[in-house]
């Protein structure tokens, strides 16, 4: 690490959005995740989200990283009062945020993958109060240690509970699933009593006999609670995306199928029986990747994929918002990106008196996780 630019030196180049807080605010960087890595820093009543490094996977990226963070910690002009990051210790963004904290002697702040996610939302809307939240993406860090990715949420300021999640999918292969949307089918058929199916279906992909052993012994097979494998799951059930070439190919694939069935054909009715809670509050899909093994029109399908998803993250927030009181859910995570499910849900959640927060100047994705840290930040050295 280097000593920390002057003042004077230039960060305006960097910064791609300015927010307003919705209060003052001490100045603090967020360093966020690995995808899509932004950093924030925060002065007065503004948070700086600089512009995306890209993933943190190449030097280069690594480097334009840390680069960064060191022209708006220039920019700042003083030492942050604290450096916020993801909860994942392995994360690049991790690692650089815990040796600028030693190298400037001030405090480290892990915050929660997810947390994140709906905290950001909140900033954007200035909301303070204690809210739901929703987040659907990818994959983060839980703070159980397990991979989450399709959370309920009770969110206030510094603090958050988890109050449900999606019933876990094994990831055959671990991380080459997240690649591989055959495997995330693979994983259902097991799940849902079709285990003899995965060979015949996928007999010519060579995997196919190292998938059936894994998901039958247990073994390779991490367990996530993620709505984008189950995304990835559903996709491929639907033969629309076998393996994916760029990032979320199987779910833009997904959505595109049921627009189009939507656009000649309308929404189809939600699938009866199609989830279940169970006493965990896990919301269980396991009935509708079921029925789309079964399907005969991938298009239809994939509309009724998401009407049905629509109607069970409703039914699921409602509960919630009587259990708790609130009445307000944020929604954050990349699964947000798809039109269907958001508008879908926006009008489902306002039918049954709920608010629904979604980013606005900030992308749903993991392009907002900074703004989210930093902003947890400052709620635990306001003291909550």
């Amino acid at each position: 690490m280097r000593a920390v630019a002057a003042a004077s030196e230039p960060a305006t180049d960097c910064v791609e959005r300015v927010i307003r807080l919705p209060g003052a605010s001490r100045p603090v960087l967020a360093m966020g995740a690995w995808f899509k890595n932004t950093l924030c820093v925060t002065s007065g009543r503004q948070a700086f989200v600089s512009r995306s490094a890209g993933d943190l996977d190449t030097p280069e990226a690594c480097r334009a990283h840390e680069a960064m963070a060191y022209a708006l910690l220039g920019w700042l002009g003083e030492k942050p009062h604290a450096i916020a990051h993801d909860l994942h210790p392995d994360f690049y963004s991790s690692r650089c945020a815990a040796m600028l904290a030693s190298e400037l002697g001030v405090p480290l702040v892990a915050v929660q993958h997810h947390h994140a996610h709906i905290v950001a939302v909140a900033v954007e809307h200035g909301f303070e109060e204690p809210l739901l939240g929703l987040a659907l993406d990818g994959v983060g860090l839980g703070s159980d240690g397990s991979a989450w990715g399709g959370e309920l949420l009770r969110v206030d300021g510094a603090g958050f509970e988890r109050l449900g999640y999606l019933r876990q999918l094994p990831l055959p292969g671990g991380d080459r699933a997240a690649r591989e949307p055959w495997r995330m089918a693979a994983a259902a058929l097991h799940e849902t009593g079709r285990g003899g199916q995965i060979s015949v279906r996928f007999a010519d992909e060579p995997g196919a006999a190292a998938v059936v052993a894994m998901l039958q012994r247990g073994l390779n097979c991490p367990p996530t609670s993620s709505a984008g494998r189950l995304f990835d799951a559903a996709a491929g059930l639907l033969g629309l995306c076998r393996r994916m070439e760029f990032e979320a190919q199987a779910a833009i694939a997904l959505e595109q199928a049921a627009t189009r069935h939507v656009e000649t054909h309308g929404m189809p009715q939600p699938l009866p029986g199609g989830w279940q809670v169970d006493a965990d509050n896990r919301l269980d899909l396991r009935p509708l990747l079921g029925q789309l093994a079964e399907a005969g029109d991938a298009g239809a399908g994939a509309a009724l994929f998401h009407a049905t998803l629509v109607a069970a993250l409703a039914n699921w927030v409602a509960q919630a918002a009587r259990d708790t009181g609130i009445a307000t859910v944020a929604c954050g995570g990349g699964c947000f990106l798809n039109r269907l499910l958001s508008a879908g849900l926006r009008e489902a959640l306002a039918a049954r008196g709920i608010v629904m927060l979604a980013a606005r100047a900030m992308q749903p994705g993991d392009s907002a996780i900074a703004l989210g840290q930093a902003w947890v930040a400052q709620r635990i050295l306001r003291g909550g």
